[in-house]
């Protein structure tokens, strides 16, 4: 049989279709469309990536603790320019839900993966969210100064707001600060009169219409609510109390057991973003912008909101689920344990909520490798030796403790150590900012010389504990003896032992630089 034989014109057709395909098929791989349907299956790296979602869907509030996230993904919405997108191989959207119990239902009917949460109030909606078996997967942020409380003309710290009302939102954040803030002063939410508000929103509004004495609200609504209200002032924030509020993201079991590679790598994204926002103004400001977008609010606005929070790093979380041995801070289990207790004992029922054990999941934290010191975990505030001035200052919460010491001794001993422990040491972990001034005090038995003396060392040793045994900052301390000069009202006279007992005690003093 006899061979067809190509011309040389065919021949040159063949080679031109043959350049023509590649070319076609070359600029279709770049097509990010016919890339998202390859990666679909393959992921970025070219591997098969089972139970990956195209869209990771994460439920947040008009906050800026999240923005590591959503300076990472380039925006609220899923795009391809995202770096979840081209370093993982999936989008992540953003839906802001600011109310509460639509953020819920979302949650429950899937319509987000993700939902935001605060542990300080998360024993409080622990039960009602059983079936769905909730499961805490990172900490995005702590507040420090998104959270204040305003107070009116004449109260100058928290003892004045005995007997004072007060704009709260009950089992949120807002109310978890404001318990925190009376403990630290031996007050309950009893010894005020709470006055229940839907949001901080709407307790910033009650506080400027003059209907309350104080509110505890989000800011920038503070700096608002002090320039409309002559007279006010912000009393205390979250910049001091730096370990009360934390954001975090919870998930279904369910999910993060068929989704545990792309929460990995979510967690793992959004902590670069972190550090990224942390160490760089410029790119705070960028962040601002998508914030601004997302969230429909001014560039400042956001700017500021991203500033008033601490974005958590990689180490900040490893410290978060007690993974490093060495921290000595508050932990998510320290807080969410505490406030399970604090608000059973207020009257909200808080006895279903299981344990921190069963509600955490340390995974996504214990398998991600982040080295290098933008993901350190924070450092402690370094506080300068303390002066005359700071010796004097009015103070923003007084504790008083009555440590037992044996007559003419200033040694600690363990029931002592146990005491601080329960009733202060929580305290000086979650103000974190604040110095402390610890005052000792005696009876007037003896020589007043020798007991100034003797409540000065009985002062340093309560201090001195808290150092050595709690990491906490040298400087941080201002001590003083007053001896038998500060008695407590109704014992000026040490008439009897019962007051002389009182007046044996140890004052532990919330100071604001």
């Amino acid at each position: 049989m006899a061979r067809t034989k190509l011309t040389p014109f065919a021949k040159i057709l063949i080679v031109v279709a043959i350049i023509a395909g590649a070319y076609y098929l070359l600029t279709q791989l770049r097509n990010p469309d016919v890339q998202e349907q390859i990666e679909k299956v393959t992921g970025k790296d070219g591997k098969t990536k089972d139970g990956y979602k195209d869209v990771i869907n994460v439920g947040v509030v008009t906050w800026g603790g999240y923005a590591g996230g959503q300076y990472f993904n380039e925006g609220f919405e899923a795009n391809t320019d995202s770096r979840f997108y081209k370093d993982y191989g999936f989008k992540v959207n953003f839906e802001v839900i600011d109310d509460f119990d639509a953020s819920r239902d979302a949650f429950k009917n899937g319509s987000i993966d993700l939902m935001w949460a605060t542990i300080d109030a998360f024993p409080t909606e622990v039960e009602g969210l059983d079936q769905f078996q909730p499961q805490v997967v990172f900490q995005a942020d702590w507040s420090r100064g998104g959270d204040a409380i305003v107070a009116a003309r004449g109260i100058n710290n928290v003892s004045d707001l005995r007997g004072k009302k007060i704009a709260v939102a009950p089992m949120t954040p807002s109310h978890s600060f404001l318990i925190w803030l009376l403990e630290a002063s031996d007050m309950t939410t009893r010894d005020v009169q709470i006055v229940e508000v839907p949001s901080a929103i709407d307790a910033a509004d009650a506080f400027k219409s003059n209907t309350v004495d104080a509110a505890v609200v989000w800011s920038p609504d503070d700096a608002d609510c002090v320039s409309k209200v002559a007279g006010s002032k912000v009393l205390e924030s979250t910049r001091n109390a730096t370990h009360i509020i934390a954001d975090v993201f919870v998930s279904k079991k369910e999910f993060v057991e068929t989704h545990k590679d792309q929460l990995r790598d979510l967690y793992e994204g959004w902590m670069i973003g972190a550090s990224e926002l942390n160490s760089s103004d410029s790119n705070k400001r960028k962040a601002a912008k998508i914030l601004a977008e997302g969230l429909s609010q001014p560039e400042d606005f956001c700017y500021d909101a991203i500033n008033n929070v601490r974005l958590t790093t990689h180490g900040d979380n490893k410290d978060f689920f007690g993974l490093n041995p060495s921290y000595s801070g508050v932990t998510g289990e320290d807080l969410y344990n505490k406030m399970k207790v604090k608000y059973n004992n207020l009257g909200y029922n808080t006895q279903g909520a299981k344990s921190w054990r069963l509600l955490s999941t340390k995974d996504l934290v214990s398998r991600t490798n982040l080295s290098g010191g933008s993901h350190s975990a924070e450092a402690q505030k370094q506080f300068t030796a303390a002066d005359e001035s700071l010796t004097n200052k009015e103070s923003l919460s007084s504790k008083k403790v009555s440590i037992s010491f044996r007559t003419g001794e200033f040694q600690l001993d363990e029931n002592s150590k146990q005491l601080i422990d329960l009733q202060f040491t929580p305290i000086a972990k979650a103000f974190a900012n604040a110095r402390i001034r610890i005052e000792g005090n005696t009876d007037n038995v003896g020589n007043r010389g020798s007991n100034i003396a003797l409540s000065k060392k009985r002062a340093q040793s309560v201090a001195d504990y808290l150092i050595s045994q709690h990491n906490m900052p040298v400087n941080r301390f201002i001590i003083l003896g007053n001896g038998p000069d500060e008695p407590v009202s109704g014992c000026e006279g040490n008439q009897n032992e019962e007051c002389r007992s009182k007046n044996r005690r140890t004052d532990f003093e919330l100071v604001v630089d």
